[in-house]
């Protein structure tokens, strides 16, 4: 009885882990939310929206002050001085419906789609709800994906995820319709550099194109370069779709508020999908958003070091306790390889983990098409507090014993 377009793919991977964390009382380092609040000036910011009756429907791409205070933060942030909050600006229920209204806007049944993998779990879905097919194009993972090269202690060739640049072309044809850019990267932690995205943006621009970047996590990179986003590139400003939000940034998931920004006629697009998916996001979180976004650029500068400081308490354990691992350029994510570990597969290990050990990751088969591409790899997130990382840890540590 059920409709083609949702046989293609499973429930979430990452949303089904936290259920069995939770019923095991295992310390959930796979879905990607911290276990802190925003500050509390946004906190206040929200009920007091509350309090002052900001309870009913807003404009349905987002309220005025949000939008102005998403634009302004494009221009100083992310180098694109002529976004205006009335013509290219949309606020939706999270990034996720965010890329999910920008598919429906661009894409048909019949075109293709370029993604990078390991991939965000929703990109490939969300194309094949489109009736797009998906083009993947591996991130080729750095020195631990060869055991023996880690076992032996051999100098591998790549210390970072990258992709060859003829995979990449390969990938485009005259069907393709967009390619998704997720920078950084989940699950990988890859920055992408100014040159790799410049590379893309010629494809875009050859193929008549449109890039779809997510980027998330921008305020969250360890690299000593700045974020680059691919719609400041020449050429691009008229065929990108930038997407943000407030989550990672605010560490408030559970707020959804995403948004996009795009050309005026791509936005017309967006906002069309957007109505009709959820009308808009909700109104009192919208006002304590524009709030946050106000804060001073020290809270902004701070989310680097923040982040860096829990990766680094956080990756020694996974060396210690067997795992692969190199320390991610951004994000709060990091990709380890258990092979020396367990002859297990992902799904079978991460169980494991969470029975035995008590600490949930993310299978690595989730992040990839075909499936057995990431079948020993798990994904963990290290956006927790110092004791509960060195709980985790602990925790891990026991997996050579078990």
């Amino acid at each position: 009885m059920l409709a083609n377009r949702v046989q293609h793919f499973s429930e979430s991977v990452i949303r089904e882990t936290s259920r069995i964390a939770q019923r095991y009382g295992a310390i959930n380092l796979g879905q990607g939310m911290p276990d802190f609040d925003p500050p509390d000036e946004i906190k206040e910011a929200a009920c007091r929206a509350i309090r002052d009756g900001f309870n009913q429907y807003a404009v349905t791409w987002g309220i005025a002050p949000l939008r102005q205070a998403i634009a302004a933060k494009m221009r100083a942030f992310n180098g694109l001085p002529w976004v205006d909050p009335d013509e290219h600006v949309t606020v939706c229920c999270g990034a996720t419906e965010c890329m999910m209204a920008t598919m429906l806007a661009l894409v048909d049944p019949g075109d293709e789609v370029v993604i990078f993998q390991p991939f965000y779990e929703n990109y490939g879905p969300d194309a094949k709800l489109t009736g797009a097919t998906p083009k993947w194009v591996p991130l080729r993972a750095p020195a631990w994906s060869d055991g023996d090269a880690r076992a032996s202690g051999r100098q591998a060739a790549r210390d970072t995820w990258s992709f060859d640049p003829d995979e990449l072309r390969a990938a485009f044809s005259p069907r393709t319709k967009a390619v998704i850019i997720n920078t950084p990267n989940n699950p990988t932690g890859k920055v992408f550099t100014r040159a790799e995205l410049e590379a893309i943006a010629g494809l875009c621009r050859e193929f008549d194109a449109v890039a779809i970047s997510d980027e998330i996590y921008e305020y969250i990179n360890f690299t000593d370069r700045p974020h680059v986003s691919i719609a400041s590139l020449p050429g691009m400003a008229d065929r990108t779709v930038t997407i943000s939000g407030l989550s990672k940034t605010f560490s408030a998931t559970g707020w959804r508020l995403g948004y996009c920004v795009a050309p005026a006629a791509i936005t017309a697009g967006i906002r069309k999908a957007h109505d009709f998916l959820t009308v808009g996001a909700p109104h009192p979180l919208q006002v304590a958003g524009a709030a946050a976004l106000g804060l001073p650029p020290s809270y902004f500068d701070g989310l680097r070091e923040h982040y860096r400081h829990r990766r680094d308490l956080f990756l020694p354990y996974l060396e210690r306790a067997g795992f692969g691992a190199l320390p991610p350029d951004g994000a709060y994510y990091v990709m380890a390889n258990f092979s020396a570990l367990s002859d297990l597969d992902d799904v079978s290990f991460v169980r494991r983990m969470i029975e035995t050990v008590g600490v949930a990751g993310v299978p690595g088969s989730s992040f990839h098409d075909p499936k057995e591409l990431g079948r020993k790899l798990v994904r963990f997130m290290f956006a927790k507090r110092d004791e509960t990382l060195h709980a985790a840890g602990e925790r891990l540590l026991g997996l050579r014993k078990s």
